[in-house]
């Protein structure tokens, strides 16, 4: 029997609009202990795809400081100069949408593709999730590199 895209899927698919901010982006993978979420329209059309990757890297280049990581963490040695930093940083994610830092080429593939189709995209395009889409272009599902390798170790997803 070959294992399909459709059998290790996550069919509740956490999604964000491109109209959205980038701080509900970043408290959407924090509640949901999630990298990357999908960008669709209210059709559920996929448009892009955003990461918390995509998010620190222009926290970096926008100097927003400090940003250790997603959780919201300050340290207690933090500086009172650097909060003032912080604080501006917090308004910069809370006014600037989702559509600025989403990626629109999106490798993507259908509920019947192999998952052996499925890990050499993965690995070839160096990327963690395939937003899975229908006959019609709609997501459907997502598979991440960990469906994959629960799939491999014989677990249900």
């Amino acid at each position: 029997m070959t294992i399909t895209a459709r059998d290790i899927m996550s069919p509740t698919v956490v999604g964000i609009t491109e109209h959205q901010t980038l701080q509900e982006a970043i408290s959407l993978m924090a509640q949901h202990n999630i990298s990357g979420l999908p960008v669709i329209d209210e059709d559920h059309r996929l448009l892009g795809i955003i990461s918390n990757t995509d998010i620190i890297r222009y926290s970096q280049q926008r100097n927003i400081v400090p940003l250790m990581d997603l959780s919201g963490w300050i340290s207690p040695h933090t500086e009172i100069t650097d909060m003032a930093s912080l604080r501006r940083g917090i308004e910069l994610l809370a006014n600037t949408t989702v559509d600025r830092l989403m990626k629109r080429k999106v490798y993507t593939a259908s509920g019947g593709s192999k998952i052996i189709d499925l890990a050499r995209l993965m690995s070839r395009r160096k990327i963690n999730r395939i937003p899975i889409l229908d006959e019609e272009g709609k997501l459907v599902g997502i598979v991440t590199r960990a469906d994959l390798v629960r799939s491999l170790a014989g677990e249900n997803s």
